[in-house]
């Protein structure tokens, strides 16, 4: 039988953990979503003016890219203090400096007032959401994870990922919303500042939600197995989760790093670089490439729950090669449909490319959950995903706008992301599965991990 302390939790507080890990993720990638948006279709005007139309596009996601490279930062950072501290203070931490910085870019002064430093405090802003970021996916992801059981991990944990979806359907619709009724002189002179603002709003509310739940009991019970055993959490050992990652668990860094190639930079080419694509090449206005956005998120969302239901049946690593495999595939035809100009069929381009891209996304937090021990948990997982991240989605609107502007086809950038799915088939097909791992039976000290399936373990207790 599993313990007090890491039995599945009721239904109703599970729920509650699940929808604290939600909304504020939601608000999260609301704000680093938006910022996305925003760098598409105004930033470029706003703060890099002067420019020719694709170069103050490109110079706008550079400012974009930034923020990735503060992830692995924030990573570390919150990596090494929630193994040691516990998860839910960090991700409170976290929601406050991603929405702080949020209603910060609301309130800065264009290029028109202060010149030069508009771009700057513009940086400034971009790499503390970055930071903020890089801290909040695996704390969210393993409060979910912790809280659970095995057999509906994948479904339960996939949750907090449809933060993304959800972050970017709100941030989508509002400026949806504003661009159809405002006009464009009124939106670039002051408009796009509204969903920024909204941010303080939505932070209170997700302060209220995440301070309500309970710390993770597979942590709590790990931190009470390290301090029998003498080592409490000032020991040399606790204070570096970092190190016993890269002497255990290295593989594994590696492998979710490669896994989060193909997801990744699809997700930005699929997200924010149509915006770009679709409004210079193929014709299309701005409202029509928000509102295809806005209707393939919806669908997004609702698919990841279902992806990580699959993973739970049939295994995280079956259902994340038919994504890799399925975005590949799908590129061609995604900037085929995209140049015939139709809604329907840009519609259809968006939804297609995010459900597959769901695919790998949904069984993606209870996947390198599972890879990882509990005292270096959240620096595991963080550090595969966030690092990923800069090679991965930090430069893929840049890298995308690039092709465009030297090729004029989108050829270049349709090999560009079926070489990342190459790049994740190859990681993810050379990993063990997880599925079976029980988080509880997995080693928290500083020796390899060993990891015990599910049902072994309560046939041994």
């Amino acid at each position: 039988m599993a313990s007090a302390a890491t039995a599945p939790p009721p239904p109703a507080n599970l729920k509650r953990i699940v929808a604290a890990s939600l909304i504020g993720t939601t608000i999260e990638w609301y704000d680093f979503f938006l910022y996305g948006s925003a760098a598409a279709l105004v930033f470029n005007k706003l703060f890099f003016p002067g420019s020719d139309p694709l170069v103050g596009t490109l110079l706008s996601f550079l400012t974009y890219a930034v923020g990735f490279a503060a992830r692995p930062l924030g990573a570390l950072v919150f990596g090494h203090y929630g193994d040691r501290l516990g998860r839910k203070k960090l991700l409170v931490l976290s929601l406050l400096l991603m929405g702080g910085a949020t209603f910060a870019i609301g309130l800065l002064p264009t290029h028109a007032t202060v010149g030069a430093a508009a771009p700057v405090l513009l940086t400034v802003l971009r790499l503390v959401q970055g930071f903020a970021l890089g801290g909040e996916w695996g704390g969210a992801v393993l409060l979910v994870s912790e809280h659970g059981d095995a057999e509906r991990r994948g479904f339960w944990a996939s949750w907090p990922q449809t933060g993304a979806p959800a972050g970017q359907l709100l941030a989508t619709g509002v400026l949806s919303l504003l661009t159809a009724t405002l006009s464009d002189a009124s939106f670039v002179a002051w408009g796009w500042r509204i969903p920024f603002l909204l941010s303080g709003v939505l932070v209170l509310v997700g302060l209220w939600i995440r301070l309500s739940v309970d710390e993770s009991p597979v942590f709590r019970e790990a931190l009470a197995r390290a301090e029998e055993r003498g080592r409490t959490p000032d020991s040399a050992a606790e204070k570096l989760p970092l190190v016993s990652v890269l002497r255990h668990h290295w593989r594994d860094v590696l492998v979710a790093m490669g896994a989060r190639m193909a997801e990744n930079i699809s997700y930005y080419v699929i997200t924010a670089f149509i915006l770009v694509y679709a409004t210079t090449s193929a014709g299309v206005s701005r409202q029509t490439a928000l509102n295809a956005v806005l209707i393939a998120s919806a669908v997004h969302f609702a698919v990841i729950p279902a992806w990580g239901a699959l993973s739970d049946r049939i295994g995280r690593r079956p259902v994340y090669l038919l994504g890799a495999a399925g975005v590949g595939l799908w590129m061609f035809p995604f900037f085929s449909l995209i140049d015939t100009g139709g809604f329907g069929n840009l519609v259809l381009a968006v939804t297609v490319g995010l459900v597959l891209h769901g695919a790998m996304y949904a069984p993606q937090a209870a996947f390198f959950s599972e890879m990882f021990a509990t005292r270096m948990r959240y620096s595991g997982a963080s550090i595969g995903a966030q690092f990923a991240s800069v090679a991965a989605g930090a430069p893929a609107p840049l890298i995308a706008t690039a092709l465009l502007s030297d090729y004029g086809s989108s050829t270049p950038i349709s090999l560009y992301v079926i070489g990342a799915a190459v790049l994740t088939l190859i990681s993810v097909g050379v990993a063990k599965e997880t599925r079976h791992r029980d988080l509880a039976d997995v080693a928290d000290h500083g020796e390899a991990e060993v990891s015990v399936p599910a049902a072994d373990a309560r046939s041994t207790a």
